[in-house]
């Protein structure tokens, strides 16, 4: 018998409600998971409120860590009591047990424990695409990181002082500024306090930096307009306060021949060699010691939907978890 997380309808954290199911057994393809650990993304809350469009009744949870009970006819890659971890597209992980496509799992190495494993696969593999495949970022470049002390953020401002550029950082407090200055942020910026692009734009010569990585959506769009420079790239990569909707292009002209784009995750690791080459780039960061993964939060699986008013109320640091 699983617990499982759905909603039957769109709305804030009350909407979501657990059932006991009894699972069928997996279909060919699929893989039986025992969770032991579940990320707590802002992406959980789109689909909560319709950001995301998601069919009613709805399962909520994209990133899971746990250990394989059974597989079906034709899985090889996967056995029973294999520890594994998968950061979706499917939804589902609000659950103590899962069935799950094989192909969507990675295998967790037996030096990275399941607590870290489900902190970071999906938060670390985002910082992984949008700083190396997405922005490709250089050593000595200015970046602007929004949102620096998140669960995204920290590791964002971790991964680029490992290659080797300069970081700025916008938080909301000053505790929160503490934690982005310990991962590395050569300069931080309390946005409720302070003007972003102007106080930007003294930190790099009036130039703006080369990239900004926008996270929180319609809430940053212009400051991360007026912060980047000439040529740059704005990477609005979530929607954690509102989506960016209703701009004209040719702002983008005016403000210096700028770039946006706006990557999701799944399609930069779509390709399995590209899976297998971006998952291996994040172990080999931990290994090293270039990103620490800060657990913020911890919550019992039944109380997601207090996380889910913690985590938009902007009211944690670092990573969460549902732990079933």
């Amino acid at each position: 018998m699983a617990q499982i997380a759905r909603i039957d309808q769109l709305g804030g954290p009350e909407v979501i409600h657990f059932h006991d199911v009894e699972l069928a057994p997996p279909v060919a393809g699929e893989v039986r998971v025992r969770h032991t650990a579940l990320g707590l993304n802002f992406i959980d809350t789109y689909h909560r409120r319709g950001i995301y469009p998601v069919d009613l009744p709805a399962e909520l949870g994209v990133e899971g860590v746990g250990v394989v009970e059974s597989a079906s006819d034709g899985v090889a890659d996967f056995v029973p009591g294999q520890r594994v971890g998968y950061f979706g597209p499917e939804r589902g992980a609000y659950a103590t047990h899962r069935n799950i496509a094989a192909t969507s799992l990675f295998p967790i190495p037996d030096d990275i424990d399941d607590e870290t494993a489900a902190a970071v696969l999906l938060k670390g593999c985002t910082a992984e695409f949008l700083v190396e495949r997405c922005a490709r970022v250089e050593a000595g470049w200015p970046v602007l990181v929004h949102a620096a002390a998140g669960g995204v953020g920290l590791i964002l401002v971790q991964w680029l002082k490992a290659i080797g550029a300069v970081v700025i950082g916008t938080v909301g407090s000053e505790a929160k500024a503490a934690e982005a200055r310990a991962a590395g942020a050569d300069h931080v910026i309390l946005y409720r306090s302070e003007d972003t692009a102007r106080r930007v734009r003294e930190l790099t010569n009036g130039k703006g930096v080369r990239v900004v990585f926008d996270g929180v959506g319609l809430a940053t769009w212009d400051a991360s307009l007026d912060s980047c420079g000439m040529r740059g790239l704005i990477v609005s990569y979530g929607n954690a306060d509102a989506p960016v909707t209703g701009i004209s292009l040719g702002v983008l002209a005016m403000k210096g021949s700028l770039y946006n784009s706006r990557p999701m995750l799944y399609h930069y690791y779509a390709d399995p060699a590209e899976r297998a080459a971006g998952i291996a780039r994040l172990w080999a960061m931990l290994r090293g010691g270039k990103v620490k993964v800060k657990i913020g939060q911890r919550y019992a699986l039944e109380d997601a939907a207090a996380a889910h008013r913690d985590l938009e109320a902007r009211a944690t640091t670092g990573s969460g978890l549902l732990l079933p």
